[in-house]
């Protein structure tokens, strides 16, 4: 396939302006209509490609997403349809979206979310797929995990409390709700990428950083015994924040 160079090429000065200027707006919405916390900011890596993974109840959690930082430019898969308008797919890819066809091979989006993390910009990715409903984080999609073990970068697992009471499945419109955000800690691979293994303890060896196994540009096969591993890990660290966001909005 080939990639766009645009999805994978530095962000210019006046995409960086635009990005800024669409967050700011988005987020002052977002802090007013769905006003709470984020808890956990210490978690994000300070720099460099990452996977933003978090949990999926509405509509609306991509704009609650884009509270977490704003120190670097987050990019946000955006299905191809969107694009039709050449000014909406500016404004979109200058905001940090990028296209991807549904309706396409995995393998497709897969290479574009992979582009991006080799661009050492960080990805928001919902591993459930779709929006789902209720307490429980459902089964992941195997590309977080994927992609994590082959690109060698962390895993920010999110909770996002209150967001299915603001807008549920079925909603037209979303109503003013008290939303938490819980950033939990990163989820590392392990080194070397071979292996496609993590710590028990969820940390990186201390003889390789995760970054430094995706600045090597090494692509490795990943087995699926790894990605069942670490989708079961990420899934849990999802839960954990996703109940953590939950029980901050009955305190």
């Amino acid at each position: 396939m080939n990639v766009p160079g645009a999805v994978a090429m530095p962000p210019s000065r006046g995409d960086v302006v635009v990005y800024h200027i669409c967050r700011f707006i988005a987020v002052g919405v977002s802090r007013l209509y769905f006003p709470g916390t984020v808890t956990g900011r210490e978690n994000l890596p300070a720099g460099g490609a990452f996977i933003v993974a978090p949990v999926h109840r509405s509509y609306v959690d991509w704009l609650i997403v884009a509270r977490i930082t704003r120190r670097q430019r987050l990019r946000y898969i955006v299905k191809e349809e969107v694009w039709k308008s050449k000014l909406i797919g500016w404004l979109l890819l200058a905001c940090g979206a990028f296209p991807v066809n549904r309706s396409g091979a995995d393998r497709e989006a897969l290479q574009r979310c992979q582009a991006v993390l080799d661009g050492g910009e960080p990805l928001v990715m919902f591993p459930e797929g779709t929006r789902r409903s209720g307490p429980e984080v459902q089964e992941l999609k195997d590309g977080v995990a994927y992609l994590s073990l082959r690109t060698g970068v962390p895993v920010v697992p999110i909770g996002i409390g209150g967001s299915e009471r603001a807008m549920p499945r079925g909603s037209s419109f979303p109503r003013p709700r008290r939303v938490n955000i819980v950033i939990g800690a990163p989820i590392f691979v392990h080194g070397p990428a071979e292996a496609g293994e993590v710590h028990e303890s969820g940390e990186p060896r201390k003889d390789r950083e995760p970054r430094e196994l995706a600045e090597t540009g090494r692509r490795v096969r990943v087995g699926r015994a790894a990605i069942t591993e670490q989708s079961a890990r990420v899934r849990a660290a999802i839960q954990q924040a996703f109940d953590s966001a939950e029980a901050s909005l009955q305190r």
